[in-house]
């Protein structure tokens, strides 16, 4: 049986939800936008009509102000994004429970068994998209196709409130003269070198030779041609399902420079609190951290070290972090944002190699911890802090547990 399956993107998701809570907005540019004086100065969303603009996501609100001077900002409102995506789930789990997110505004739906129900693809789409308008007050764009990579491309075809139905018999006609970064998984790095290669479209990836395409991009070669090909048999995930966690990380746009390894080893503890503590709610050590570095000419790169004995204490995480900054940069330019994260994930309960030439005992380092993480959740994040941190508010006065941004999923590519 062929496959039937949706992909729903939620329109300008950000900005639409702004709207929806006051549709006199709708009538006039918005955008919304990180705090321009902690240095989240960029667009996050904006409506349609400031789309039509030139405004767009991820821009310096300096540079889209310059677009359109009447541009009106506003900050975005996490929890009220997330109890709408919320809701629009809800929506879905009345037509299919094979349901797969892909970010806060877009999800994947198998609807193959629920035909005979609720009728064909478009007529499911159709439904669903007018009960996500009446009832939520959103606008949403549907791919409906045989396989998730073309009803992802079909979602993006027409926008607002469009619905475009790929099929095997149609799919060169409207899929194939598309820009190769259109498909999904091939970024800036894999356009560039698709492009190397002459290849501009989606066909011309589709029917350029296969052993070549494997000899320069190797095996991710081979995938992106049979996604091209219509050749995607990836199954869309139960709703009950939980993807194994890889790797679990926080990062941080400092609210000033940081000029040594002391404000770096201020900002590593706030970020590794709020790491460990995620590893403990998920029962989990690491043998692997990771931290990028970018300064303030916004020039990046990443180290990362891994070792047999497993993390899941904070001093020992930190002590890491700093050995790795200390190793690898040295302050000449100073650093305007950092990211740590954590990898190569195993089960607290699970047995581990013992290291026969050092003795790692984090007993009463975890106990600590534990007492830290209970407090703040019964009190809150800033009901008890660690000593140094005193020593500079401005830089330790974030929570990246609960202030983090949500980015649509369209804004990393």
């Amino acid at each position: 049986m062929e496959r039937t399956i949706l992909h729903c993107d939620l329109n300008n998701f950000y900005a639409s939800v702004e709207c929806a809570k006051d549709p006199n907005l709708r009538d006039i540019p918005l955008a919304i936008a990180g705090n321009q004086e902690l240095r989240h100065g960029i667009i996050l969303a904006k409506n349609q009509l400031a789309k039509q603009m030139g405004i767009k996501t991820g821009q310096a609100i300096w540079e889209a102000k310059q677009i359109c001077e009447d541009l009106i900002l506003l900050p975005p409102d996490f929890k009220e994004y997330q109890r709408c995506s919320k809701m629009v789930k809800e929506i879905f789990t009345q037509y299919t429970d094979f349901i797969e997110d892909f970010g806060i505004d877009e999800s994947w739906l198998d609807v193959t068994q629920s035909k005979a129900l609720f009728g064909d693809g478009k007529t499911i789409a159709e439904t669903i998209q007018q009960q996500i308008y009446h009832e939520i007050g959103l606008t949403s764009s549907i791919g409906v196709s045989f396989n998730k990579i073309f009803a992802k491309l079909g979602s993006d075809y027409k926008k607002p409130m469009g619905i475009t139905i790929i099929t095997p018999e149609n799919y060169r006609e409207i899929v194939w003269p598309l820009p190769v970064e259109d498909l999904l998984y091939v970024g800036r790095s894999t356009t560039d070198k698709l492009n190397q290669l002459g290849i501009r479209s989606i066909g011309d990836l589709a029917q350029f030779n296969y052993g070549k395409l494997k000899q320069v991009l190797g095996k991710w070669g081979e995938y992106l041609w049979r996604f091209a090909n219509g050749q995607d048999h990836s199954e869309v995930a139960k709703q009950t399902y939980l993807f194994p966690i890889k790797s679990i990380g926080n990062g941080i746009t400092a609210p000033r420079d940081i000029y040594d390894i002391e404000d770096f080893r201020l900002i590593a503890y706030v970020l590794c609190e709020s790491i460990i503590a995620r590893m403990r709610e998920q029962q989990l050590a690491a043998r692997c951290i990771s931290v990028q570095f970018r300064n303030i000419n916004l020039i990046s790169f990443t180290r990362q070290m891994t070792f047999s004995v497993p993390i899941y204490t904070v001093k020992r995480l930190v002590d890491i972090a700093v050995s790795l900054c200390q190793e690898n940069y040295h302050f000449q330019v100073p650093l305007r944002s950092i990211s740590i994260s954590v990898s190569h994930l195993l089960s607290r309960n699970a047995y581990h190699q013992l290291s026969l030439f050092e003795d790692f005992d984090d007993t009463e380092e975890e106990a600590l911890d534990v007492v830290m993480e209970q407090i703040r959740k019964r009190f809150g994040t800033f009901s008890i802090r660690r000593c140094s941190m005193k020593n500079d508010l401005e830089l330790t006065g974030f929570d990246p547990f609960s202030d983090h941004t949500i980015h649509p999923v369209n804004f990393f590519r």
